[in-house]
């Protein structure tokens, strides 16, 4: 729904609705899976986790490659922040490999908080449209979404030192 309604805005704008009911869809299916499991008793800890993660990545990579197909967002700088996206999730992926922990959240942010965020975003799409201030050819959103990318990059690379020191003290 958020990848049919991205690209759709290049159409008409209208179709922004359908990506902001799609994040709603994202982060009840999202929240729900586990819960669901759990409340019936039916839990499968391993599938549960690979299935979970392995959804969330072809997840998220229709919701940015949705927003790189819009007209306001170019592609490149929408794979910056996939890219920052897809770092962090691979640290938490190792941590829980090497210390046996699960981290969903960095800088007081998570999934919740980055659904939230893109939701007004969309709504700003849908108010303003793509007439914002350029800067070197970049839209408002675009620098938006390249300083997201940067942000997410950036802390997989403190994270990975900090980790890596942890584990070293560690001795292993």
């Amino acid at each position: 729904m958020v990848l049919g309604g991205y690209a759709g805005s290049a159409i008409d704008v209208q179709w922004l609705w359908l990506a902001i009911g799609g994040f709603v869809v994202h982060w009840f299916g999202d929240s729900l899976d586990g819960s669901l499991a759990r409340y019936r008793s039916i839990e499968r800890p391993k599938f549960g986790y690979f299935i979970d993660h392995s959804a969330d990545g072809l997840g998220n990579l229709m919701i940015v490659g949705g927003l790189g197909l819009s007209p306001f967002v170019r592609l490149d700088v929408s794979l910056i922040a996939l890219a920052g996206y897809y770092l962090l999730s691979i640290h938490a992926f190792l941590a829980v490999r090497v210390l046996g922990e699960m981290r969903l959240s960095y800088a007081a942010a998570g999934p919740t908080e980055l659904r939230l965020a893109l939701i007004a975003m969309t709504l700003l799409m849908l108010s303003v449209g793509n007439a914002t201030p350029r800067v070197a050819g970049l839209s408002a959103f675009d620098l938006t979404v390249a300083l997201v990318g940067a942000i997410l990059i950036l802390l997989f690379v403190f994270q990975t030192v900090v980790t890596g020191r942890r584990i070293a003290k560690l001795g292993e």
